[in-house]
C-alpha cells in the first residue's frame, strides 16, 4: 500500500521521457504537483504536453522516468491509483449509443458503485451539468461542448482525489464553461487536486495556482501563479517569451 495520507505530493514525475522513433516527444521532465493545487501544464502544439497527460492517464507507457500519483508508482499500482482519479481525455472517450446518463451511471459500475447510487448519482451530476433536459438524447447527438460536459460529469461520480484533464474547455461555450469552472474550483476548495493541460492561457491564469509550460519536449517553467501575478508580466508574456515565439510583428501590402 503507497502513501495516501497527504504527505507526498498529488503527482512526482522524475526524468520522463517519451521517444518515437528517434524524436523525444517528452525529454527528461521533472515536476511536482502539491496536493489541493489547480495546476496548469501548458504548451505550444507539438511540444509534449499531450503525450505528458497521456503517460500520466496510463495510456501511453514512458521510455523512461518514474510517476507516482497521490504516492503511488504508476503502472504498477495502476489499478488503486485509477480508483482515486478522474479522468477526462481530450478525445473523449464515450460510447455514442448511450445517453449521457447511461454513461455516467455505466462509469459510477466500473468505480464499484451500486447499481442504485451509480443511477442516483448520475442523475444528480446530469442536472448539476444541465444536461437534463433531453435524457433520452444519446451521446451521438450531442455537441462537442456536452460530450465534454458529460466526460467531466462522469469523471466525478466516484468523488476523485485527483483530476487529469487534457483541454477540458475546448469546444465548450462561454455559460458551459463557466458552469465546469465553478465545478471544478469548488472540488479543488474540497481538498482535490486538479491538472489540466490548455492552450487558453485566460483559463489557466484565472483559474490555476500553479503552472509549468513545456516546450520541445523539455520543461521550461514552472512556478506559482501569485509569483507571476505580482510580476509585471502576464501569463501570455511568459508563455510566449519562453517557447520562442516572439518575432517582429509584419505587415502585408495587400492586407
Amino acid at each position: 500500500m503507497g502513501d495516501v495520507s497527504g504527505g507526498s505530493p498529488a503527482i512526482r514525475v522524475r526524468e520522463l521521457r517519451k521517444i518515437y522513433g528517434s524524436k523525444a516527444a517528452v525529454d527528461g521532465v521533472s515536476f511536482d504537483v502539491p496536493r489541493g493545487c489547480f495546476f496548469g501544464f501548458l504548451g505550444p502544439n507539438g511540444a509534449g504536453k499531450t503525450t505528458t497527460i497521456r503517460m500520466l492517464m496510463g495510456l501511453a507507457p514512458p521510455t523512461s522516468g518514474a510517476i507516482e500519483l497521490l504516492g503511488l508508482p504508476m503502472p504498477q499500482a495502476a489499478v488503486e491509483i485509477k480508483s482515486q482519479i478522474g479522468l477526462v481525455p481530450d478525445e473523449s472517450l464515450l460510447f455514442d449509443h448511450l445517453t449521457g446518463g447511461e454513461f455516467i451511471e455505466f462509469v459510477g459500475r466500473m468505480y464499484g458503485l451500486q447499481r442504485s447510487a451509480a443511477r442516483d448519482r448520475g442523475r444528480e451530476l446530469l442536472a448539476l451539468f444541465e444536461l437534463d433536459q433531453h435524457p433520452r438524447k444519446l451521446i451521438h447527438e450531442y455537441s462537442k461542448g456536452m460530450r465534454k460536459r458529460v466526460a467531466m460529469a462522469a469523471a466525478l461520480i466516484h468523488r476523485p482525489k485527483l483530476f487529469l484533464m487534457d483541454e477540458p474547455f475546448e469546444g465548450v461555450d462561454a455559460v458551459g464553461a463557466r458552469l465546469m469552472k465553478e465545478i471544478l474550483l469548488e472540488q479543488v476548495s474540497r481538498g482535490a487536486t486538479i491538472f489540466l493541460t490548455s492552450h487558453v492561457l485566460e483559463v489557466v491564469e484565472r483559474l490555476c495556482t500553479r503552472v509549468a509550460i513545456i516546450a520541445e519536449g523539455r520543461l521550461v517553467a514552472d512556478s506559482d501563479m501569485a509569483a507571476l501575478r505580482a510580476s509585471s508580466e502576464t501569463l501570455e508574456d511568459v508563455f510566449v517569451r519562453l517557447v520562442g515565439a516572439e518575432r517582429p510583428a509584419e505587415s502585408l501590402g495587400w492586407l
